[in-house]
């Protein structure tokens, strides 16, 4: 080990341990242990607040490579609850950089642990699934460790989207000429996401994760977005009944990650939690409409269930009928058959549950921006759904 840094141990809630040396912040942290197996984009991650609650095992050996910037931040901090690393790099080289990752680190308080066989604690979790774990840089004794990560709340049933939503209301505007404008419900949003629709020439209102029907038709928008976000779906009953009223009174609606997993609920669909969840940039993903496979960037630890179905069975093409009309499987990963994406027939909504956000790339599924702006022009707007009452067309 090296002098300047301390020892540090991880405990899995199941009693694996782990020893390493302090990364970043010296202090002791609680979280959900899940591994991301993206070789890049690790500034992205920290700064995701999906990862709310989290200690991210990072798959990939060599973190800090290339510093941390001013300009790929997804947020205004640094959301993950810890962070597990193999080799952290000794100097971060690269033409943007700004800092070194574990100055950013030690700044925001993120306690982390270096040192560590993240190859033998990635096959521990994928072979026992997703667990509390705590990292220590101020107690050496597991056991003691060990007593306070099973004291600490556990993801399902964790309603988290609250802890992570804008206090107030901003507007991010259209690039070059306007075409629409969205009103996006902050569950967790990443600041890409009204990047991508601007270059749309779509005008981003982004609202508190509490806002109501009322809230987002005052934006005049002539669509609604739900964003991703933390936490367990089963707990945002609000969000679900709000999907509902925009349902109801046919507003084009978009959904990502979190989001679709509100509108799976709205359209009366279960969720349920994965064994370890998807996390990184690199998921096989399958879009039923054209046959096209997407590489992909995720992070999600739970899934729509699909009615009638074991968890990750789906019948090729299914018609489930709900309150708001027929609804199909549009999109499910390659890798394990979990539903991926919702389209509605009936209705002008669609969901996916991977990232085509995702600033570090891949990029294969930004193209559902344009088929968020395609249905908005075909739609029509939110003027024509105000005169008619909020009724059903």
């Amino acid at each position: 080990m090296s002098a300047k840094r301390r020892p540090a141990i991880l405990v899995l809630e199941d009693g694996r341990t782990f020893h390493g040396e302090a990364y970043g912040s010296v202090g002791e942290t609680f979280g959900e242990a899940v591994f991301n197996t993206g070789m890049t984009g690790y500034q992205e991650t920290l700064t995701d607040p999906s990862y709310h609650r989290q200690v991210v095992v990072q798959t990939a050996p060599h973190i800090g490579n290339t510093g941390v910037n001013t300009e790929d931040d997804e947020s205004a901090r640094i959301w993950v609850a810890g962070y597990v690393v193999r080799d952290p790099a000794r100097i971060g080289s690269n033409w943007r950089a700004t800092g070194g990752l574990e100055d950013r680190l030690a700044a925001e308080g993120v306690v982390g642990i270096s040192g560590v066989d993240t190859r033998a604690l990635t096959r521990h979790l994928r072979e026992r699934g997703a667990m509390r774990v705590g990292i220590s840089s101020l107690d050496d004794d597991p056991r003691a460790l060990l007593a306070r990560v099973r004291q600490s709340p556990q993801m399902v049933g964790a309603d988290l989207s609250a802890e992570v939503t804008t206090a107030r209301p901003y507007v991010v505007e259209a690039v070059g000429a306007h075409r629409f404008t969205v009103a996006a419900l902050d569950l967790g949003i990443k600041r890409n996401v009204p990047r991508r629709l601007a270059t749309r020439g779509v005008t981003t209102h982004v609202l508190p994760a509490t806002s109501t029907i009322d809230d987002l038709l005052a934006t005049g928008a002539d669509a609604v977005f739900f964003s991703p976000g933390p936490g367990d779906p089963a707990t945002a009953d609000g969000p679900v009944a709000l999907a509902q009223e925009v349902l109801r009174r046919r507003v084009p609606l978009f959904g990502i990650c979190f989001g679709s997993q509100i509108l799976g609920r709205a359209l009366g669909f279960g969720t349920y939690k994965l064994g370890y969840g998807h996390r990184g940039i690199n998921q096989p993903v399958l879009d039923r409409a054209t046959g096209k496979v997407e590489v992909t960037s995720h992070n999600h630890g739970f899934a729509v269930q699909v009615p009638g179905a074991q968890a990750g069975a789906v019948v090729p093409d299914q018609v489930i009928d709900t309150e708001f009309g027929g609804v199909q499987v549009s999109h499910v990963c390659l890798n394990d058959n979990v539903v991926e994406g919702l389209r509605a027939k009936d209705v002008p909504a669609f969901t996916v549950q991977y990232h085509p956000e995702a600033a570090a790339g891949p990029h294969d599924a930004d193209y559902l921006f344009d088929r968020f702006a395609e249905l908005i022009e075909g739609a029509g707007g939110l003027d024509r759904k105000r005169s008619e009452g909020g009724q059903n067309a």
